[in-house]
């Protein structure tokens, strides 16, 4: 088994071999190596498609994010469901989540990153016909589930594709327009939502995922999964294509070749092989990340807004329209900065705003319950929550899923991305799930504790959290080996 100094050895030997005088690599995370072959390439049109085509998942990802908020007061009318029955409804998508996470890295390692697109896509057809066709509960709950386990499948293969095809001067702002599509996802569920029936929104919202299923037959496979398995010829060709036919890209496949050789030798890549000293950090920080997301509460307010907003009194079609129209705007603010700031002080702008906001909701139910200026409650939720969804846009909604695609070495890429998959999905379905009750037991409570954990994430971001903006894949994982030998 290797160690951090015997992998950061082979690491430096493989860049020595690349250039006659190789440039010093830096002991400080987040600042550049100078390894060759790391060019700042622009945006060709296949890395465009590709990416149109692979967000079209992250598109189908937001609408069934979305789609509970608009969808539950027609549901339960017209199908007769308790408050209970429509909780597990929702928190159902989650749990299907966390079985599409046992086995989501290792579909992508084993199918490349279009298989799994292909079969993700396969779940989420089938579980958006199951919903709309729905004639009592177990079917609903069916639906939601097989959505989950193509939905576990998204989460992780779409950030990992794009980080991988992508030159890295513009790697952040395309693996952020993941999260973009997301929120498009959920802001068109939120709008239609509000003015057809539960049955054709879901109808709709399998549309996506069929445009997604005819584009990945135009598409190229990952260059840095082709070198996982071998295939240079492959490699070669589609690197070329991605980045333009007259672009030198010999630097570039000898350095992708070259780390790919030195992550897989001798290196085993299973689950319970992830909790190594020389993975640790990369672990702590993914998983970090990812649980903290729908802990702070994001999914709360992503999956039960229409609930927040009847319960501080105010219209529920004007509160779902303002975040429909408020979070795109917000989201393609960050996509512009990701590679102009960078990932770390966008998160804490995010976490600190979010923080924030909660503050607002928290002290609006606090006067209902008092029963002292009640007018103000429907205003400071409709503020706290805009903010909330402002906030969140900005940094947290997309930059995990980014940070996520870059840290992981390829060796682990696959058990790596499974378990911060599963955990995020774990902690999604606390939420979705224990909301409704936490709600009834004190609606204060519920938001004063999501403060908290929002807390945790400005100080874990201020200190755990590395910048990995302006520099290839194979750059951050020299630099994360040199902080392990700190």
């Amino acid at each position: 088994m290797e160690n951090p100094e015997s992998l950061e050895e082979g690491l430096i030997a493989k860049s020595s071999l690349a250039q006659p005088n190789p440039i010093k690599i830096t002991n400080e995370v987040g600042e550049r190596s100078g390894l060759p072959g790391s060019d700042n390439s622009s945006a060709t049109p296949v890395v465009v498609l590709s990416t149109l085509v692979a967000i079209c998942g992250s598109f189908a990802h937001g609408c069934s994010v979305g789609y509970s908020s608009p969808a539950e007061s027609g549901m339960r009318a017209d199908l007769g469901l308790s408050v209970t029955q429509y909780s597990v409804f929702g928190s159902v998508l989650t749990f299907g989540g966390i079985i599409g996470s046992l086995v989501n890295g290792k579909i992508a390692d084993v199918t490349g990153r279009r298989g799994a697109m292909w079969l993700s896509e396969l779940f989420c057809i089938v579980g958006w016909l199951a919903i709309a066709f729905s004639k009592d509960v177990w079917s609903l709950y069916l639906g939601r589930f097989s959505l989950g386990i193509g939905l576990a499948i998204i989460a992780y293969v779409i950030p990992v594709y794009v980080a991988e095809i992508t030159p890295k001067n513009i790697r952040g702002a395309f693996t952020a327009t993941n999260q973009f599509l997301i929120m498009s996802g959920m802001s068109v569920m939120y709008l239609v939502g509000t003015i057809v029936s539960w049955r054709a929104l879901a109808l709709i919202a399998a549309v996506p995922c069929l445009l997604q299923v005819v584009g990945l037959f135009f598409i190229p496979e990952s260059p840095r999964w082709l070198a996982k398995i071998g295939k240079e010829k492959e490699l070669e060709a589609t690197l070329q294509s991605l980045r333009g036919k007259t672009a030198d890209i010999s630097m570039e496949s000898a350095d992708i070749r070259d780390y790919t050789q030195t992550f897989e030798k001798d290196s085993k890549a299973g689950i319970f092989d992830l909790f190594q000293q020389k993975y640790a950090y990369s672990l702590s920080v993914g998983v970090g990340l990812m649980a903290l997301q729908p802990l702070a509460g994001s999914a709360a307010i992503a999956y039960y807004a229409s609930y927040i907003f009847a319960a501080a009194d105010l219209l529920t079609n004007i509160g779902s329209i303002s975040m429909a129209i408020i979070q795109l705007p917000a989201i393609g603010v960050s996509i512009l900065l990701t590679d102009r700031f960078g990932r770390r002080p966008l998160l804490l702008a995010s976490t600190i705003g979010m923080g924030s906001s909660l503050t607002i909701i928290a002290l609006a139910f606090g006067l209902q319950d008092t029963h002292l200026w009640n007018d103000a409650t429907p205003v400071l939720v409709y503020i706290g929550i805009m903010g909330f969804s402002i906030a969140y846009s900005l940094g947290m909604a997309g930059l995990p899923s980014v940070i996520m695609s870059e840290i992981f070495p390829i060796n682990i890429k696959g058990s790596a991305g499974s378990l911060v998959i599963l955990l995020h999905n774990c902690s999604n379905w606390i939420v979705t799930y224990t909301f409704h009750f936490m709600m009834e037991w004190s609606r204060t409570g519920t938001f004063s504790i999501f403060w908290v954990i929002c807390a945790a994430a400005v100080a874990f971001v201020a200190f755990l959290v590395p910048e990995t903006k302006g520099r290839t894949l194979e750059e951050i994982q020299i630099s994360i080996t040199k902080r392990l030998l700190k």
